[in-house]
């Protein structure tokens, strides 16, 4: 009986230890991120999915990560993603308004301001911005 209650209180604590262990990868994660050592918060961040597969935020930061290293499928993946789970992430949406505008697909810019005007919050300034680059697309199209 001795036995069976030292391996519950051990393998409770190993449980235990674990479940905080997780809570603290995106804490740190995100702390490299703002030091800027990309690839040791990347890392971070990609143990937090496998503990937290629906946490957004973790799934944003790779795809900022992504776009400095200039990795356009896994930026372009990770703001769907992100998306997918927070469809009301006005920086995702706008980021990826801004993918969207390079590739000139205009129909999904399109779609995408629609939803970026519904949800804006602290970035609605940058409509004017997305409907300014999308006639100077328009207009070389044109000419």
């Amino acid at each position: 009986m001795k036995k069976l209650l030292g391996l519950v209180i051990i393998y409770f604590s190993i449980f235990c230890t674990n479940i905080f262990a997780n809570d603290n990868f995106f804490e740190d994660a995100k702390n490299f991120f703002d030091k800027g050592k990309l690839e040791e918060s990347k890392f971070l961040f990609q143990r937090n999915i496998v503990f937290n597969p629906k946490d957004f935020e973790s799934y944003f930061y790779l795809a900022k990560i992504y776009q400095k290293e200039e990795n356009k499928k896994e930026l372009e993946k990770n703001l769907n993603t992100t998306l997918l789970l927070k469809p009301d992430n006005e920086e995702a949406i706008y980021m990826l308004i801004d993918i969207k505008l390079k590739q000139s697909d205009f129909d999904k810019v399109n779609e995408l301001k629609i939803k970026f005007s519904k949800v804006c919050n602290s970035l609605c300034s940058k409509l004017d911005s997305i409907e300014d680059r999308l006639k100077n697309i328009e207009a070389k199209n044109e000419s």
